[in-house]
C-alpha cells in the first residue's frame, strides 16, 4: 500500500514557508491506518521493544494502537503542565519555535527497551528531547519510528546511533 497517497500537503501552515504534511486523511482511512500501525508493530518486534513512547500529540495516535496490539505499555510524552505527578522535563527547538516535553517520573523503567513512535521527523528537536527523557530514566532507546521523514531537514543525522524506520520519506 502506498501510504504517501493519504498525506495531504498544506502550504504555509502553521506559518508562512512551512509545507505541512497532513496525516488526517491517513488516519481517517481504516485500511491505511491499520497498514501503518502494522508496519510499526513489525518494527517494534524487530527491535524487541518493551514499551512504546509517543510524543504529544500525534505520537499518541500511532503509538497507542501499536502498544495495544503488542500488549505493551504506552508512555505519553506531554507538554509541561499536562501530567499530574512528578515529571522529568526537557526543552527543545522546533522547526518553527521552542517548546518542552515531560514524562511522569518512574513510568519508564531502568533497562526497558523503548520504541519511540511519532508522525514526523523534521529537524529532530522533539525526538532529541524525548530520547533525553528516556535515557534520564535509565532506559534504552531500542528504535525510533516515524510515519513521515523530511529528508531535506537532515533530522536523521542527529540520531545516527539509533535504529530508525520511516514509512514515508519526502
Amino acid at each position: 500500500m502506498d501510504l504517501k497517497q493519504y498525506i495531504k500537503n498544506v502550504p504555509n501552515f502553521p506559518k508562512e514557508g512551512i509545507q505541512f504534511k497532513d496525516i488526517t486523511p491517513l488516519i481517517a482511512d481504516g485500511e491505511a491506518f491499520y497498514h501503518a500501525t502494522q508496519l510499526f508493530c513489525d518494527y517494534a518486534k524487530e527491535v524487541n521493544a518493551d514499551v512504546i513512547v509517543g510524543p504529544d500529540a500525534r505520537g499518541f495516535i500511532f503509538g497507542t494502537p501499536v502498544a495495544t496490539q503488542l500488549k505493551l505499555g504506552f508512555v505519553p510524552v506531554r507538554k509541561p503542565g499536562k501530567l499530574p505527578r512528578e515529571t522529568l522535563t526537557e526543552s527543545y527547538s522546533l522547526e518553527y519555535g521552542e517548546n518542552a516535553l515531560s514524562i511522569h517520573k518512574g513510568d519508564i523503567k531502568k533497562g526497558q527497551r523503548v520504541l519511540i513512535v511519532d508522525d514526523l521527523l523534521a529537524t529532530g528537536g522533539t525526538i532529541k528531547a524525548t530520547i533525553k527523557l528516556i535515557e534520564q530514566s535509565g532506559a534504552i532507546v531500542a528504535g525510533i519510528a516515524f510515519l513521515i521523514e523530511l529528508n531535506a531537514l537532515n533530522g536523521r543525522e542527529k540520531f545516527s546511533t539509533y535504529p530508525i524506520k520511516s514509512l514515508i520519506t519526502y
